[in-house]
């Protein structure tokens, strides 16, 4: 992930969103993970860039993506 992508992670049964190297949540938090993918979506496509959804806060292999970053798209 790149400073400014989007991040929806896991804590303590919660989910949250926030901007990747900020510490700060973005918006409210969630007990369902659709909702917090959802918005985190959303916020994502209205910054343009990536959205990676994450079982639990922290580095993880089991990260996944959506959508590309216009950085990617620059051939």
């Amino acid at each position: 992930m790149a400073t400014g992508d989007i991040e929806t992670f896991h804590r303590n049964g919660i989910w949250f969103n926030r901007i990747e190297g900020e510490s700060q949540t973005l918006g409210s938090s969630f007990e369902d993970e659709a909702e917090a993918v959802k918005v985190g979506r959303s916020a994502a496509v209205a910054r343009q860039v990536a959205h990676t959804v994450r079982a639990e806060e922290g580095p993880s292999e089991t990260a996944s993506v959506y959508g590309l970053h216009p950085r990617e798209l620059i051939g």
